[in-house]
């Protein structure tokens, strides 16, 4: 299979290039050979590489700078998906797209599904929903929705984000502060790379998917396995989402249920697991 990969220098991209490199033709395409922003340059780099499978792992990230520069994040996480969607159905591509937790308000009480409707806080949240809806447009689309991603993939850029901020400060004895009331159900890159993989070759019903390790967790909860893991004391500062001043808001609770991807064949191993291979990979 020859799989054009969006964004392939950063840290989901560079893990999904590693998965997939051993069994297919993978082509990198990192900002330099695309800008996936220019819908000209899309047509013509993606219609060159007439690729059987497009995997778009480039995003606009920064969810408070999102609310200053609103049309950055729509034309990275949303315009973008609808040039690289088109493309795919012109040419009979899958197209694999990652999608957020940020899309729900965090109001619900149990992991959210598929099923449930989104409700954005954020700039950042509603680009977020509108480049899932244009990834599944397409007839073999896919948006994988992802959280609080971490871990870094042979060959990738050092891993950067909440997790990796909180590790460095175990190690360091620095006390990171935590949230105690977020819970979210985070996301191996490894794991998430794996289960695209095999979403290209199983080729299961397109459409929505939650491609997030299984169960759930506080912030809290997390930092403390990450310090069992690591063998370290676990030396952190509890806070409360409503003592910490965000320019943009955080659902408080947006665990996800992966129960429809592992219908389609996919186990997504635990979040103790992941954390598990995560530190023994940093350790390396």
């Amino acid at each position: 299979m020859r799989i054009a990969v969006v964004g392939a220098a950063g840290q989901l991209g560079a893990a999904v290039v590693a998965e997939c490199s051993p069994g297919h033709d993978v082509i990198r395409l990192t900002r330099a050979e695309l800008d996936f922003t220019n819908d000209a340059a899309v047509a013509d780099v993606i219609g060159r590489a007439a690729p059987d499978a497009i995997v778009n792992c480039a995003a606009f990230n920064n969810v408070d700078l999102a609310e200053e520069r609103p049309m950055d994040a729509l034309s990275v996480n949303a315009f973008a998906v609808r040039a690289l969607a088109r493309e795919a159905e012109r040419c009979g591509a899958a197209l694999v797209h990652y999608g957020s937790d940020f899309v729900f308000d965090g109001t619900a009480s149990v992991p959210y599904t598929e099923a449930d409707h989104p409700s954005p806080l954020s700039v950042y949240g509603a680009s977020k929903m509108l480049g899932e809806w244009f990834a599944v447009d397409p007839p073999r689309g896919y948006a994988l929705r992802v959280e609080s991603l971490f871990g870094r993939a042979p060959g990738g850029p050092q891993p950067k984000g909440s997790v990796a901020s909180i590790f460095n400060g175990l190690l360091s004895g620095s006390s990171p502060k935590v949230f105690s009331d977020r819970t979210v159900s985070p996301t191996y890159i490894i794991d998430a790379a794996r289960a695209t993989r095999e979403i290209l070759e199983r080729r299961p019903e397109p459409g929505l998917y939650h491609c997030v390790n299984s169960g759930h967790c506080t912030w809290l909860e997390f930092a403390r396995e990450l310090a069992k893991q690591a063998g370290v004391e676990a030396n952190v500062t509890p806070v409360r989402t409503a003592d910490v001043t965000l320019r943009a808001r955080r659902p408080q609770f947006c665990a996800l249920s992966n129960e429809k991807l592992r219908r389609a064949g996919i186990e997504m191993p635990s979040w103790q697991d992941a954390i598990a291979r995560y530190v023994r990979g940093v350790r390396l």
